[in-house]
């Protein structure tokens, strides 16, 4: 059996292990995107070194309320565990040696600065990797490095630029954003993935190499069956509120007391859902006998479902449908939501030094992650770090 890959931190000196495990990390990106890539890298073992700026740091640290119970923002907390921070004013001249000095300690470069904004401190790849050739540097940007280098990049305005939005709220009603900054975690996300491939490249070959998305690419991306739609099919799509454009039933019905979720996204499960509702009828009408004839005659199918649906509760309905294999469920908040992890025994929760967070969601039979920091206060690793690049 291969040992798990164990090495010192180069801060402290401590033993980490992971698959990332003797990994450096500078990571120079702030607010989601970078952020949560690099919280994963260092879930998985990495030595991650957060720069942030002088006065308030990243900005996510003043995006309250919510606030944890010391003042804490909430938003910097979910992102930032396992990493250790430095203050760096990259204007001042003896702090831009030691971003630099770090750049070139490092494996992996991360940032997300608007395409160019680090060439006037010598911290673009180019500059970086003649110092550095095996670094793995990593851009994360809005809009791209061609025409739209300039624009900021905001996952509000991706969401509303890409399309999400027009397929977003009620069909009569105005276009709504996510309740998450669905498209900079995704981007994140894609980092992730980029950066470990860069690495294993490295690995093979011993070169570094840049790695570069943006936001609208990673959100056109992530949406999948939408963009298909109108690259493969020449159909524009819009908004169906909580209706699919492919499957029915697949939304939230209404009962005889709460909405419960219902789907059936094959004949199998249609099956199943008119059979445990008492509607076995359902299954010999030539209307309803394949998904594509369900979809036709869905305003048909609505309200017989409904009718049966009228006659329990959500709650009652969830206990007869969910065993017999029918896939459904309540709309939850939020605490609802983690509760329900946790019976399903998800331990969803891990809490390093007293600092509640959710779980890295990849399990790893040799190399878990692990949970071995809080997320930093501003500045609080500046002394150690520097002391470790000016001293080697």
């Amino acid at each position: 059996m291969r040992e798990v890959s164990i090495a010192n931190d180069p801060i402290d000196g401590t033993p980490t292990s992971g698959p990332l495990s003797g990994v450096i990390v500078a990571d120079f990106s702030r607010i989601l995107a970078g952020p949560y890539a690099t919280m994963l890298l260092a879930d998985l073992g990495a030595t991650v070194i957060k720069v942030e700026g002088p006065g308030s740091g990243d900005d996510t640290r003043t995006w309250v309320p919510p606030t944890s119970e010391d003042g804490t923002a909430t938003y910097y907390l979910s992102i930032n565990r396992n990493k250790r921070s430095i203050v760096l004013d990259l204007a001042d001249p003896a702090d831009l040696d030691v971003a630099q000095r770090l750049a070139g300690r490092a494996d992996v470069l991360i940032e997300n600065f608007k395409p160019g904004g680090l060439v006037r401190f010598g911290l673009d790849h180019e500059t970086v990797a003649a110092a550095n050739p095996q670094v793995v540097y990593c851009s994360i940007s809005g809009f791209g490095t061609a025409a739209g280098a300039a624009l900021p990049g905001y996952d509000l305005l991706v969401q509303a630029t890409s399309g999400l939005m027009s397929l977003t709220g009620d069909a009569d009603g105005p276009p709504f954003r996510a309740g998450v900054a669905v498209f900079d975690v995704i981007t994140g996300l894609h980092a992730a993935v980029a950066i470990i491939a860069a690495l294993h490249h490295r690995e093979r070959t011993g070169e570094g190499q840049k790695v570069e998305t943006n936001l609208l690419s990673a959100a056109l991306s992530g949406l999948v069956n939408q963009t298909s739609a109108v690259l493969a099919g020449g159909v524009v799509p819009g908004r169906l509120g909580n209706a699919h454009l492919s499957l029915f039933p697949y939304e939230p019905l209404p009962t005889g007391d709460g909405e419960l979720i219902v789907i059936a996204a094959n004949d199998h499960q249609f099956r199943r859902l008119a059979t445990a509702i008492g509607a076995p009828e359902l299954l010999e009408d030539p209307r309803f006998g394949s998904m594509p004839d369900r979809n036709a005659h869905r305003d048909e199918l609505r309200p017989l479902l409904l009718a049966r649906l009228a006659t329990k509760s959500a709650q009652e309905w969830f206990d007869i449908l969910a065993p017999a294999g029918v896939p459904c469920g309540p709309i939850n908040t939020i605490d609802e939501g983690l509760a329900l992890a946790e019976r399903l025994g998800l331990e969803p929760v891990v809490e390093p030094d007293g600092v509640p967070s959710v779980r890295n969601p990849v399990t790893y039979s040799a190399t878990p992650p692990s949970y071995r920091r809080r997320p930093p206060g501003l500045g609080e690793d500046g002394a150690a770090i520097r002391n470790w690049l000016l001293s080697n």
